[in-house]
C-alpha cells in the first residue's frame, strides 16, 4: 500500500499546466477584438461563481491566431492583478498569460477536486506572490506546492460534497437573476416603454405625461459619503464593523456578500448602512465602468449595520418610495449616464455632488408606491435566496480545509453525485432492423 506522502503531487504530475497567450502587441490592438472567440480576463475568472460562463471581450480571427484556444473543463488559475482565483471554463476560450489553464491527465485528477485544492490554499498562494511593486504567482512557485491528492475514486467523492453546496448555490443564483429580471422588466414596462396603468387616458407633453415632473434627483434623496480610512482600520475580525467597500458591488450593480470587510475605526453616525439601505459606488479599479455609478440594496449585516467606505455613498430617500428609488438606480440607464462622469487616469472617480444634480423624470408617488407593491416581494425573495447561499458558502467553506487535508474521512460513505457530475446520458442505441 503506498504511503500517504507519495499521494502528494505536483499539479504537473497529475495534469498539464501551461500559460494562457496573448502574443501581439499592443495586447489593446482594437484589431484583435469583436469577433466570435471569448477572451477571458482575470477579473472574469475572478466573478465566476465555479464554472466560467461569462466574459467581457471577445477575438476575432486575428486575436485567435495569436494565442489558443483551451477547451471546456479547463481549470482556470489566476497569478497577476487577482492571485489564485480559479474557475473551470463551461465553453472554449481564450486568456492571457496572467491565467494559467490546468488540464487533469484521465483518472489521476479530478478537475473539480483541483479547483478546490487550490482553493483550500489561496491564502498561501497569496502570501508568497507578495512583491514589492505588484503581487505576481509564478508558475515556479506554483509548481513547488504540493497538494493531495489521493485515489481518484476518493478525489471524486470528496468532489462531489463540496459540488453539492455549490450546486444549490448556483442553483440560488439563478432564481435571483430571474427575481431581479422579473423586477426591471416590471420597472421598464411602466417606466422606460411607458405602459403603466392608465397610459391609455394620460395625456404626454414632449415624451412625458402630465403630471409626472423633470426635477434634480437631489430633490427626492440626499447622498451620504462614506468614511475614509487607513488600511490598518480593516481587520481580519468578524466581530468588528461590517465595512461596505468598492468590493461589495457585482458588475452591474446588486450587493456581492465576499466583498464585504471588516473595520475597527471610528465613523459618524449617518456613516451607517441597514438593512434595505440603498449605497452606490463612486470608484471604480478598472476603466469598463462596469462598478462606478451602480447601485445596491443593503442586506442584513446585523443589529448594529455597517460602515460605508469612501468609495461609497448612500442614498437616503425623501418624498420618494425606497424601492422605486432602487429600481431607478439600477434599472432605468441612470447607472450608464452617471458613470461617463467618473474620471482619473488609473482609477476612476466620481464626484458624489454630481449625483443629486443630475435631472430625473419623476412619476407621481402614488405610481412609485404601486409599482413597489409588485416589485418589493420578487427583491426580499431575492435577498433571502442570496442569504441562504451565504450561509451555504460558509458549510462549504467549513467542511472544504477538512476534506482536502484528509481529516474527514469519506472513504465508507455512500456519496450520490450530484447532478453536475452525473455524465450525460448515453444515446439509446438504434434499433436493428427485424428480419421478418
Amino acid at each position: 500500500m503506498a504511503s500517504r506522502e507519495s499521494e502528494f503531487k505536483t499539479l504537473t504530475e497529475v495534469g498539464t499546466l501551461g500559460r494562457g497567450k496573448s502574443k501581439h502587441r499592443p495586447r489593446n490592438d482594437p484589431d484583435l477584438y469583436g469577433g466570435e472567440y471569448p477572451f477571458v480576463q482575470t477579473g472574469d475568472v475572478k466573478h465566476a461563481p465555479f464554472y466560467l460562463t461569462e466574459y467581457t471581450q471577445t477575438y476575432n480571427a486575428k486575436g485567435l491566431a495569436q494565442s489558443k484556444l483551451w477547451p471546456p473543463g479547463t481549470l482556470c488559475i489566476t497569478i497577476a492583478a487577482n492571485i489564485a482565483d480559479t474557475a473551470i471554463l463551461a465553453i472554449p476560450a481564450c486568456f492571457p498569460d496572467s491565467i494559467l489553464g490546468f488540464t487533469p491527465h484521465p483518472l489521476q485528477a479530478d478537475v473539480r477536486y483541483t479547483k478546490y485544492c487550490l482553493d483550500a490554499f489561496r491564502a498561501h498562494m497569496e502570501q508568497i506572490s507578495k512583491g514589492t511593486t505588484q503581487d505576481n504567482l509564478s508558475m515556479d512557485k506554483l509548481l513547488k506546492l504540493r497538494f493531495w491528492f489521493p485515489a481518484y475514486e476518493l478525489q471524486q467523492k470528496i468532489a462531489a460534497l463540496l459540488t453539492a453546496y455549490d450546486d444549490l448555490i448556483a442553483n440560488n443564483q439563478r432564481r435571483i437573476a430571474l427575481l431581479e429580471s422579473m423586477a426591471e422588466e416590471v420597472y421598464r414596462e411602466w417606466f422606460v416603454r411607458m405602459r403603466f396603468p392608465g397610459c391609455e387616458t394620460a395625456t404626454f407633453s414632449k415624451g412625458i405625461p402630465e403630471g409626472w415632473e423633470v426635477v434634480p434627483l437631489g430633490q427626492h434623496c440626499h447622498v451620504v459619503k462614506g468614511k475614509s480610512y487607513a488600511s490598518d482600520d480593516l481587520v481580519n475580525d468578524p466581530t468588528a464593523m461590517p465595512f461596505v467597500t468598492l468590493k461589495s458591488f457585482n458588475r452591474g450593480g446588486g450587493y456581492r456578500a465576499v466583498g464585504l470587510k471588516h473595520y475597527k475605526g471610528e465613523f459618524k453616525s449617518d456613516q451607517l448602512v441597514k438593512q434595505g439601505d440603498i449605497v452606490m459606488a463612486v470608484t471604480d479599479m478598472t476603466q469598463d465602468r462596469v462598478v462606478v455609478g451602480r447601485a445596491a440594496r443593503v442586506p442584513d449585516l446585523g443589529e448594529g449595520g455597517a460602515v460605508i467606505s469612501l468609495d461609497v455613498v448612500k442614498l437616503v430617500p425623501k418624498e420618494i418610495d425606497p424601492t422605486y428609488l432602487y429600481l431607478f438606480l439600477r434599472f432605468s440607464g441612470f447607472a450608464n449616464h452617471i458613470k461617463e462622469f467618473a474620471n482619473g487616469a488609473n482609477v476612476l472617480h466620481l464626484k458624489p455632488d454630481l449625483i443629486p444634480a443630475q435631472d430625473v423624470v419623476m412619476p407621481p408617488r402614488a405610481l412609485q408606491d404601486r409599482v413597489a407593491l409588485i416589485a418589493e416581494p420578487m427583491l426580499q425573495q431575492a435577498e433571502q435566496l442570496a442569504q441562504s447561499c451565504r450561509r451555504l458558502s460558509d458549510m462549504r467553506d467549513a467542511l472544504l480545509p477538512r476534506l482536502i487535508s484528509g481529516k474527514l474521512r469519506v472513504e465508507a460513505l455512500d456519496i450520490q453525485f450530484p447532478p453536475s457530475m452525473q455524465p450525460p446520458p448515453a444515446e439509446a442505441a438504434p434499433r436493428e432492423a427485424i428480419a421478418l
